[in-house]
């Protein structure tokens, strides 16, 4: 198709993506380029590996990661060393990367926070090849350096399963490169526990509520708390540039969008109150310390406020681009994005249609909502709301549009929802 909307003769292709398609393995030719480009990469953090009861563990096997950032992708294959694996990964991968040579590193496509039944498939056919499923469940890189609430389905997966199932908790490797600000910090040590949390026999005897109960337990992480538990310095003299996007409300006045980090500090435009990022990560103010996560959950607790009490609401102008396969994205032009309690409404003319249309995502289908903060130094902040055959790429084009907040309402509705 033709870009009509933006008056251009650029050609998109508009082939839906092959969820059914078997993944391969990993190209074996490839796995030396791998590992050493792996180890190249983690040596200035001096990764460490602790393996915790995982001697004599053979494939098949499931593994269940934290998410920190890209690094994380290059200290598990290392974790896993010297066997082989397959990689769930999200379709912007395969568009960056390009999809041959995404299959060929052994990645298996889909789309993030929708029910994904080619994907169950193909995790279980990596299951009886006798192959190791790597899932990073959260979804998203961590906003401020802690772990996310996991979906409630991913004990059902276990179950389905009845491997071994393996947990791998990074540390370090968000303070070395925060979403809010990629800039590499140096002097940040990774580390990572590869753990077998379950044996197949014990995956077969425990039930869905306890084998979620040892995953939350065994990928639980605070970065902040790592840093000045192990003395992380980080001199980076812009640590705190991009800090408003997940501490977007003043923790002073109660101002939204007012925050602005710049060098080493965090200041709101509207009370003039300045807190300083020292080395160990910690935000001060007039000589007390902050810790990130807990301004970040206390943010989280006015959103919830205000859906309670029926003033949160978003109404928003927006860009849309459409992500339909690993081949390129589509402008659809602008729309209008409205949350509210029963889920997003996202109204704009998508490609190839001639007419407006709203889409509607209920609140009750959405765990919660991949966020970015600037995203491919496009167009700065974004959410992503996905069909099965599409991912629709969502920016601001007025404020009032901040992604940490309505990741919060979108996790906080589902379970006004699904708890009735």
């Amino acid at each position: 198709m033709k870009d009509t909307q933006n008056n251009t003769t650029k050609k998109y292709d508009t082939t839906p993506f092959d969820t059914k398609r078997t993944p391969p393995k990993q190209n074996l030719f490839f796995m030396p380029f791998i590992w050493g480009a792996c180890w190249f990469l983690t040596r200035s953090g001096r990764l460490k590996i602790h393996k915790v009861n995982m001697k004599g563990l053979k494939p098949p096997y499931l593994v269940l990661g934290t998410h920190h950032a890209f690094m994380d992708f290059y200290v598990t294959p290392l974790a896993l060393f010297p066997h082989r694996a397959n990689y769930v990964s999200e379709l912007e991968g395969f568009e960056a990367y390009g999809e041959w040579l995404y299959r060929q590193a052994g990645c298996l496509g889909t789309r993030k926070f929708i029910n994904d039944i080619n994907l169950v498939k193909n995790i279980q056919r990596v299951m009886k090849r006798k192959g190791i499923l790597v899932l990073y469940p959260e979804a998203r890189y961590a906003n401020v350096g802690t772990s996310s609430e996991l979906p409630p389905s991913t004990g059902k997966l276990v179950k389905l399963l009845g491997v071994p199932l393996v947990t791998i908790n990074m540390k370090g490797n968000y303070l070395q490169s925060p979403i809010w600000n990629l800039k590499k910090r140096s002097g940040v040590k990774l580390s990572t526990t590869l753990t077998q949390v379950l044996s197949a026999e014990e995956v077969k005897n425990a039930s869905v509520e306890e084998i979620n109960a040892l995953i939350k337990q065994h990928l639980s992480y605070d970065e902040y708390e790592y840093q000045v538990k192990n003395n992380i310095k980080i001199t980076y003299k812009d640590r705190a540039k991009g800090l408003e996007m997940p501490l977007y409300q003043c923790k002073s006045c109660g101002e939204e969008f007012a925050m602005k980090g710049q060098g080493t500090r965090l200041s709101c435009s509207s009370c003039n109150a300045i807190w300083e990022m020292d080395e160990l990560g910690r935000l001060i103010k007039d000589g007390e310390s902050c810790h990130i996560p807990d301004w970040y959950e206390w943010e989280r607790s006015q959103v919830i406020n205000q859906i309670e009490e029926g003033t949160y609401k978003l109404n928003c102008k927006v860009r849309i681009e459409a992500l339909p396969n690993a081949k390129n994205f589509i402008p659809c032009g602008e729309g209008i994005l409205i949350h509210e309690r029963e889920g997003f409404y996202l109204t704009f003319k998508d490609y190839g249609d001639t007419k407006e249309k709203t889409m509607f995502f209920s609140s009750k289908s959405l765990f919660s909502i991949h966020t970015e903060y600037d995203y491919r130094s496009k167009y700065g902040q974004c959410v992503t709301l996905s069909t099965d055959t599409n991912t629709y790429f969502i920016y601001p084009l007025e404020d009032g549009f901040n992604a940490t907040k309505i990741q919060f309402a979108t996790e906080y509705l589902h379970k006004s929802k699904t708890n009735r």
